[in-house]
């Protein structure tokens, strides 16, 4: 990997029209340029030179999956909300891209003004899952800057991130200058405060001043000390401005929801609006990351949902609405807001998705209120499928109950249900695993009853991995031989027609799981692996 930060050391950073003068000649030789042009609808495009100060928003992954980053649009929406500053968004180029941009000495850039990253104050990186580590370190080369935070002073963009990723923000200690544990909409503006009053400083202090905001962490402040076996002893302040002890930041109320979201030039993974209705979760999986770190719940108003789809149709045009939150069926007013919906805007042939339906609290009343979207398949998860294993995770949910909401849901002339389960749990067997493919296949025969051949059951399995913050975080992970041997069960047994069983690969979950768990020791790997060619793993 050539280094490009050694090269714009030296004031050669492209101005704005010289990489648009670039793109023009190297955009015809790339796969979906769109990716890199910017100028779509709704994009906030502000003159440059009345801004104080600017914010590059960076997704570590390609434009297609980053633009339905709904956390990446809440901040581009509050930031350019204040007259004097700005947002502008980037995403890592696909390979070919990089290829030419390393090749030409074209530094990343933001979509909006063709700025290069370097240019701006801040570069704000969300981290929703580990594997983006490796993409985050190729995405600040690729903008010019040292990928080590000890070696950037006040001449490169402040870098933070953060994401459900950054709970533990260990692996990536030694790349980034500050973490936002937890949410981030109100201390984003308060770094920024901060760093606008402190910008003639130099970065030592201003990080002394950003360590002082609730839900920072700036790894540079903390020393890490070892037992003699490997395991860590202490994590202690080597600043007096850095707490004892980080703790996450959230919002009392949920911010306004975003109506303008920008029209991408490229078909999206998830190509519709979202709306998030509710964050939080009560449940207590024992299992879940999110339901445990996005406490406590917050709901927002029916009222307020129905007026932001009346806004984003007006604004974008978009067919399909996903009304987003962890648990969807566990919004105290679901079923007044499906119907609501169904009155509104029934007549607009609208495709509503709620996804994160749970099947203990799934209506027959909410199955008719989202009639419409029938189409796209109806998605449960139990999880598990014996009494031993709900019990251990804490996420109980009878075969009884299981089968009569598909029943109900097949009887609506749904032809396919999606069912969710994990292995790999603790105390897990054969048993267990059999009885997921027992209970698919009875859920099948419901199906059949009303649909015949024609009725299907999809049945994606993942791998258990113990996260952070979670009841489990010190469980060990299943052995990968016995993942593979449990899917080997699954596979051989799930040929019936009807039947379609998706698996994710043990070994990447076994990646996440050193990732999620790692220390800052394991920084190390994460460098050495972006240096010998890892990224978009």
């Amino acid at each position: 990997i050539s280094n490009l930060h050694s090269l714009y050391r030296n004031d050669t950073m492209m101005t704005p029209e010289q990489i648009d003068l670039a793109l023009e000649r190297i955009l015809p030789r790339v796969t979906k340029p769109g990716r890199y042009t910017g100028g779509e609808y709704n994009q906030i495009r502000k003159n440059w030179d009345d801004i104080d100060f600017k914010v590059a928003l960076a997704f570590p992954d390609i434009y297609d999956l980053g633009m339905s980053n709904l956390g990446l649009m809440i901040f581009y929406d509050i930031i350019n909300k204040h007259r004097n500053l700005l947002a502008e968004r980037v995403y890592s180029p696909w390979t070919d891209m990089e290829e030419i941009m390393r090749e030409r000495g074209i530094p990343l850039y933001a979509l909006e003004s063709k700025h290069a990253i370097r240019d701006f104050d801040m570069l704000a990186i969300t981290l929703p899952y580990e594997q983006l580590f490796t993409n985050a370190l190729n995405l600040m080369d690729l903008a010019g800057m040292p990928i080590r935070s000890e070696e950037r002073d006040t001449s490169y963009p402040l870098v933070i991130a953060g994401g459900h990723a950054c709970y533990n923000p260990e692996p990536m200690a030694p790349f980034i200058d500050v973490f936002v544990i937890g949410e981030g909409e109100e201390a984003i503006l308060k770094i920024i405060g901060v760093m606008r009053a402190a910008r003639h400083l130099d970065r030592e202090t201003q990080l002394r001043y950003v360590a002082q905001i609730e839900g920072c962490y700036v790894p540079r402040f903390y020393d890490v000390t070892y037992h003699a076996d490997g395991t860590v002893q202490a994590i202690t302040p080597n600043v007096p401005e850095a707490p004892a002890k980080v703790l996450k930041t959230i919002v009392a109320q949920m911010p306004p929801p975003v109506t303008d979201f920008i029209i991408p030039f490229v078909e999206l993974v998830h190509n519709r609006a979202p709306i998030e209705i509710m964050r939080g979760c009560t449940r207590g999986c024992r299992f879940c990351h999110a339901g445990m770190v996005t406490r406590p719940v917050r709901e927002r108003p029916v009222a307020e949902v129905l007026q932001a789809m009346e806004d984003i149709l007006e604004s974008t045009g978009y067919e399909e609405i996903a009304l987003l939150s962890l648990s969807s069926s566990d919004y105290t007013h679901v079923l007044e807001l499906t119907e609501k919906i169904g009155q509104r805007f029934g007549h607009l042939g609208l495709n509503i998705s709620l996804p994160s339906l749970r099947i203990e609290t799934v209506s027959t009343q909410l199955m008719d209120n989202l009639g419409d979207g029938r189409h796209n398949g109806f998605t449960l998860a139990p999880e598990a499928a014996t009494e031993k294993m709900r019990q251990t995770i804490n996420k109980y949910v009878s075969d009884a109950d299981l089968l009569e909401t598909a029943r109900e849901i097949y009887r609506r002339d749904w032809r396919t249900i999606k069912l969710y389960f994990m292995i790999g749990h603790p105390m897990e067997d054969l048993e267990d695993v059999q009885a997921i493919i027992d209970l698919s296949k009875a859920v099948l025969a419901e199906g059949r009853k009303f649909h015949g051949k024609k009725a299907g059951v999809n049945v994606g399995v993942s791998t258990f991995i113990p996260k952070p913050h979670t009841p489990f975080q010190w469980e060990p992970m299943d052995e990968t031989e016995k993942i593979y041997e449990k899917l080997s069960l699954l596979k051989n047994q799930m040929h019936t027609q009807g039947l379609r069983l998706r698996w994710n690969n043990p070994r990447e979950s076994l990646f996440e799981g050193y990732l999620s768990r790692g220390d800052r020791r394991v920084a190390e790997v994460v460098g050495r692996a972006w240096r010998n060619g890892a990224k978009f793993d």
